[in-house]
């Protein structure tokens, strides 16, 4: 069998994460992606197939505080801005979906900005 390439373990981490994670209008899901130069969040409710709260490294405010959108600060910056549009959307609580990504770095500060920002995991 070939050996797969770091996207497709990836994938299939994210495949078998979101057999058992699902986001409900009670508890909607922060699903996260990152690429080598940006960090993307959604807060998502699965139910109603709505994305209720978004915020990256290309939004205008968070672009303005940083300086390259590909690093742990920029990550800390984008889970505060989502955090801070959830709270003003009257969610406080989601499920955190770490789009098959390993729970470090980026993620790890992307998941700490959002507590500090107030959300609840």
């Amino acid at each position: 069998m070939a050996k797969l390439t770091k996207n497709e373990q990836r994938l299939k981490r994210h495949a078998r994460v979101r057999e058992t994670l699902s986001g409900t209008p009670e508890k909607p899901r922060l699903c996260v992606f990152r690429s080598n130069k940006n960090i993307f969040c959604q807060i998502i409710d699965d139910v109603n197939q709505k994305t209720l709260v978004a915020a990256s490294t290309l939004d205008k405010d968070v672009k303005a505080e940083i300086e390259h959108g590909g690093n742990k600060e920029a990550a800390r910056k984008v889970g505060e801005a989502v955090a801070k549009k959830a709270l003003a959307a009257g969610i406080d609580t989601v499920a955190f979906d770490r789009g098959g990504f390993l729970y470090h770095g980026r993620i790890r500060e992307l998941a700490e900005g959002a507590r500090e920002g107030g959300l609840k995991f």
